[in-house]
């Protein structure tokens, strides 16, 4: 028997608002009661008016917003931010984005130190974050790091081949890291890609080495590189294309182990 498709279903706009984090679903009534949605310029005054969700962008008091099932952000993370909801010491990079987005159940996509700079990625797309993240997909991140010394021919050879890093676990002790690719930039730092996430892996290697990193910056995940016209502490949402670029390494077949 062939299995039959099943058309799109509208949405009631209180529920739509309500899974795009503004609000509990009483709240996102009293939004369209008062008159602050509208979808395509009409303000909406019934709650339960439904919609196709897919390419809608509905206002919420003047502010567009596109639906999104699952999101995924792209947030040029400054210094002195933790990748935490509940920071320790420093704000949160989440404060950094509107209050709807904060709402929504959505993780770092591997943390990046409070020092670090660079491309941070959010999602609250289980399936997705796992192959971003999981070493078997080989997923790389480029770093750019300032040393505290010049890295020299030597240490770029070790890089490439693998230090040792102390580990809790034996068995990841016992495993060399090596860097896919290090080479020196014309500027004098220090060019890291790595397809693994293990806890300070970048300044750790150069540590293994022999130097330190004073500063370090992510500059791209998979063929995702972070946009030139993105201010520190800026954000946008990431399309398919975007998707695409940041999955580009991990669409393949996971390595073995």
């Amino acid at each position: 028997m062939k299995a039959s498709s099943r058309a799109p279903r509208p949405v009631a706009i209180d529920q739509i608002l309500f899974t795009q984090g503004f609000g509990t679903r009483r709240h996102c009534a009293g939004l369209i009661r008062h008159g602050l949605v509208s979808v395509e310029g009409r303000v909406i005054e019934d709650a339960d008016e439904a919609f196709l969700t897919e390419g809608l962008v509905f206002e919420v008091e003047g502010r567009a917003w596109p639906f999104h099932e699952k999101a995924l952000i792209l947030l040029y993370k400054p210094a002195g931010y933790e990748c935490s909801r509940k920071p320790s010491h420093h704000p949160s990079v989440f404060s950094l984005l509107p209050a709807p987005l904060r709402e929504r159940d959505m993780q770092p996509v591997g943390r990046l130190d409070e020092d670090t700079t660079g491309l941070l990625l959010l999602t609250d797309d289980g399936p997705l974050q796992h192959k971003l993240t999981s070493p078997k997909y080989h997923v790389p991140k480029v770093y750019e790091a300032t040393c505290k010394a010049p890295v020299d021919e030597a240490q770029l050879r070790q890089l490439m081949e693998g230090v040792l890093l102390e580990e809790r676990d034996p068995r990841l002790a016992a495993e060399p890291v090596r860097a896919a690719q290090a080479r020196m930039l014309p500027d004098g730092r220090l060019e890291l890609t790595l397809t693994e996430g293990r806890y300070h892996q970048a300044k750790r290697m150069v540590a293994a080495v022999g130097n330190r990193v004073l500063a370090l910056h992510r500059r791209a995940i998979g063929q995702l590189s972070l946009p030139t016209d993105l201010s520190s502490g800026g954000w946008l949402w990431l399309d398919d294309e975007g998707r695409r670029q940041a999955l580009t390494a991990a669409e393949d077949e996971p390595a073995a182990g």
